[in-house]
């Protein structure tokens, strides 16, 4: 299992909201597609995919803010 983790953000920047998943639960993900696009209080931008496979849990919605070094999905790689 691959956790979707938000990365390390820049000075001073802490968290990031949730703007849009591009793949919902349980359908397919390329690694480097874009899977989720984040939002913080200095600019949008997209987080790509670290793996192939299966999206099995979204753990943060459209809307919700997570902390960097906080999981935001996890995939379930191909084999």
């Amino acid at each position: 299992m691959t956790k979707v983790i938000l990365p390390e953000l820049g000075e001073g920047i802490n968290k990031a909201t949730v703007s849009y998943w591009y793949r919902l639960e349980g359908e397919k993900v390329e690694e480097k597609e874009d899977l989720v696009e984040l939002t913080t209080d200095k600019a949008t931008f997209n987080l790509p995919s670290p793996c192939s496979g299966k999206i099995v849990s979204i753990l943060r919605k459209e809307g919700e803010a997570a902390n960097v070094g906080e999981t935001l999905a996890e995939i379930e790689e191909n084999s």
